[in-house]
Order: structure tokens, then sequence, then C-alpha cells
């Protein structure tokens, strides 16, 4: 059976809410609620650990640590935390408006295909990127190959233990958990998810959030399809 970690350490001064964002209230709840709420909903997880704020208290039956100075840290003590399990879902509470589907989907995805280390949920990106040095556009890069990664993320436990084996300093360069299995030579494979489960990083964001909740409970639309690009 797989177990969940979810990340809720981070400060979220950009959200300039006086408060750690895990405990931001959404919709009436803490943010990190409406992801724990929806993982119990997903058949295939065991076992939630959430990595929290020193001093902040878990919900109920969730079992809570505190988080590491950095994202991965908070992933390596979260997994300790956690007692057995494999595979291991990794989700950030700051992305409130997960589907249960999407969770499924991306776990289902790494169990489907042996020979990969990872699943990861992200979108392909629409807008032009371009790489800037100095205030000067150096390259306009090729969109058709972007895409911009979510969580959920669901690893093999073996390869993930593996790739958090590193120095702090390494830890502290990860934004993502599948970089570190990149790095260390695994197999990441990209399932298509929603621009609805968006992160809510600043005032704007959690808007927005409470938009998309507000519509969904209102009137109940199918959750947007999820599916392996590239089987």
């Amino acid at each position: 059976m797989a177990i969940a970690l979810i990340l809720a350490a981070g400060s979220g001064e950009r959200l300039g809410a006086g408060r750690p964002k895990a405990l931001v209230e959404l919709a009436g709840r803490p943010l990190m609620q409406w992801s724990v709420d929806v993982l119990r909903e997903v058949a295939a997880i065991e076992r939630i650990v959430i990595a929290l704020p020193p001093g902040t208290p878990a919900p109920v039956g969730v079992t809570g640590v505190d988080g590491g100075a950095v994202r991965s840290e908070s992933v390596r003590l979260a997994l300790a935390a956690a007692g057995s399990g494999d595979p291991v879902l990794v989700h950030d509470a700051a992305r409130p408006l997960l589907s249960a589907e999407l969770a499924a989907a991306t776990i289902r995805a790494l169990e489907e295909d042996e020979s990969i280390d990872a699943a990861i949920a992200a979108i392909p990106i629409t807008d032009t990127v371009k790489r800037v040095e100095d205030g000067l556009v150096r390259e306009t890069l090729d969109r058709r190959e972007l895409w911009a990664v979510q969580t959920p993320q669901v690893f093999r436990r073996a390869a993930l233990e593996r790739a958090l084996n590193v120095s702090e300093e390494v830890l502290a360069q990860a934004t993502d958990d599948a970089w570190l299995i990149e790095r260390a030579g695994g197999e990441v494979l990209v399932v298509q998810a929603s621009d609805e489960n968006l992160k809510v990083t600043t005032p704007l964001d959690l808007e927005v959030a409470e938009l998309l909740l507000a519509r969904r409970a209102q009137s109940p639309a199918p959750t947007p399809s999820v599916r392996n690009l590239f089987p």
C-alpha cells in the first residue's frame, strides 16, 4: 500500500498572512486540510504523514512531524516517520485543489510501468518562455517540450530513499523531488494533470482557489481528465 507525505512546513511569506501557509483558512478549512481530506479518499493510500512548522498540531488521524529547512529535508523527515509503505506519494499542501482522481492516476502510472522510478503530475506550458540574462533575452525555448511540474509526485520508495541520501547542499537545490531522482539517473514519467491544480503562493492565488472551490460546491463538474501522454 502507498503512503502519502504532505509538505506543509512553508512559512508562506509571499502570501502575507502573518502565519504559516498551512494554517491559512481557505473556504472554511485550513489550507492543509484540503489535501488531507482528498488523499483520505484514495483507496491505495494506507497512511498519511504531514510535515509541519514546528509546534503545529497535525490534523486528526494524521501523523505530524516537524518539517525541515528545505522541502526535500521535510520529505526525508516525513518518510522516516512513515513506517513501511511503497510507493510514496509526495504532495504540497499549497495545492489544495488536488483531486483524488489525479492522485490515484499518478500512483497507477508508476505501478503499471516497472521501468520508471517516479511518476509526476504536470501540464504543458502554454506561454512562450525565454531565457534571460541581465535583462536581455538570450534564447526562446521550444514550449512544445516544456511542462510545468506539479504535485503529487509518486516514487518507488527505494529510489526516493537513495535520491534523498545526499548532502544538505544538494537537498537545498531541489525545487521538486523528481529532480533528485533525475540527478541520480532515474526515469521519471509525466502524467498530464489540470491547470486547476494550482499552487497557492500569493493572495491572488488564494482568491482564485476560493472561487474554484465555490464553483465546485455550487455545480459539481466532472474532474478534468487525467492521462499519461507517453504510454
